[in-house]
């Protein structure tokens, strides 16, 4: 944990400047519950930064942390695109009171005090940060917050930044960046004595919701009395607060499977759960990420759900790659492991409520299995998916509900 900090105050006859919350036209999904696995009290504050891409794929980071953290109180993020309205409201249509603001300084005029931690909230696929990145990235740094880094670019080793975190007594936290290699483990086999369910939440393309669905289900099944672990294997989702993760696109690919392995069965050994959750990365079929071929060799899942956009055409900045079908990656994953898949959940993209209504019928008669939208239809229908795949949990949930 960081050491804390002196607070500086801002003038608080400054906040006439902030622009009013705003309502905007994102369509209406169903009341959900709250995709958080935890309630926290009194947590570290932060803003996020993610200029021009809130609520869009490349702000899948920032996304995810406005909708749940375990880690951090999130007070505004930082995008002049959608300035003045509520994050919450962008994102799904229900508000939460976290603004989004146009800059640095309307940020810490609403936080009213220097906040604990600046996040760079942008995932671009290229990994990296631009040079107007990092000069945004010391100015915080200069205003006294430490920084919280997702990217591959490690800024503990970059001199400028270096020397900015001695001078101005900051931290800087670079997600990513994995363990030394004498620390890293090899797959062993020992996760087949993990003897509970272990589902992978998979996808066909990468920035589909992969995390956000695993999220919502682990939750639904923890409040329904079931103890529930969730992997993370991202940077959003360590951001989060996963209490079990690893950044598995940082890991060299020798030690991939070994560390998720390790990882796992950590968490089955220390936690004893009734069900593991695990969070996919990009997609089996996907040629430029090879994650998911880790993923499902270092867990050996049980059964895996299958996230897919119905209406997205070509795969996330591969605008000559299309999409796959369900069908071809339902193949593709039951020939690769020795697994199954029990279920399919939708990335409403583009689509209507009668769209989604009439893929979710669709794809169920197609493959005879549960398919809905964790966003934005009914939980019990996401929890089905787990309930007709494991009769053992089945029971134990209808002990609770």
């Amino acid at each position: 944990m960081f050491t804390p900090l002196s607070k500086s105050t801002v003038n608080l006859n400054q906040l006439n400047n902030v622009q009013p919350l705003e309502t905007n036209t994102v369509p209406q999904l169903k009341k959900q519950e709250s995709p958080s696995l935890f309630h926290p009290h009194k947590l570290p504050t932060a803003i996020i930064y993610c200029e021009a891409n809130f609520a869009k794929v490349d702000g899948k980071t920032a996304n995810g942390l406005v909708r749940h953290s375990q880690n951090y109180r999130i007070l505004s993020v930082i995008d002049s695109h959608c300035a003045g309205l509520d994050s919450g409201q962008v994102l799904d249509n229900a508000p939460n009171n976290i603004p989004v603001v146009a800059n640095i300084t309307q940020a810490m005029i609403h936080a009213q005090t220097t906040p604990d931690y600046f996040i760079y909230g942008i995932a671009p696929s290229s990994g990296l940060l631009t040079n107007e990145d990092k000069d945004i990235i010391l100015n915080a740094m200069s205003l006294k917050m430490n920084i919280i880094n997702g990217l591959h670019e490690f800024l503990n080793d970059d001199p400028t930044f270096i020397a900015s975190s001695k001078n101005n007594r900051v931290s800087i936290l670079d997600i990513r960046k994995p363990n030394t290699k004498h620390q890293l483990h090899t797959f062993t086999g020992d996760i087949h004595s993990v003897d509970c369910p272990r589902i992978a939440v998979m996808g066909t393309d990468c920035a589909l919701g992969k995390r956000t669905t695993a999220t919502i289900l682990a939750n639904a099944l923890q409040k329904r009395g079931l103890k529930v672990v969730m992997i993370a294997t991202g940077q959003t989702g360590i951001m989060q607060g996963a209490p079990y993760s690893v950044a598995l696109d940082a890991v060299p690919s020798q030690f991939c499977a070994g560390e998720l392995e390790s990882v796992i069965v950590k968490a089955y050994q220390v936690e004893k759960p009734d069900i593991i959750i695990i969070e996919g990365q990009g997609a089996l079929s996907h040629p430029a990420f090879s994650t998911s071929s880790f993923i499902l060799r270092g867990s050996c899942p049980t059964g895996v759900i299958l996230q897919h956009a119905p209406k997205r055409q070509h795969r996330i900045d591969f605008p000559n790659m299309p999409m796959p079908t369900p069908a071809t990656e339902i193949n593709l994953i039951e020939t690769f492991a020795d697994t199954k898949v029990i279920g399919i959940t939708l990335n409403h993209q583009d689509m209507t409520t009668d769209e989604v209504l009439t893929f979710i019928d669709g794809y169920s008669k197609q493959f005879d299995i549960p398919v809905t939208d964790a966003l934005s239809q009914p939980i019990a229908q996401l929890l089905h998916i787990v309930k007709q795949a494991y009769p053992q949990i089945n029971d134990k949930l209808a002990n609770t509900e």
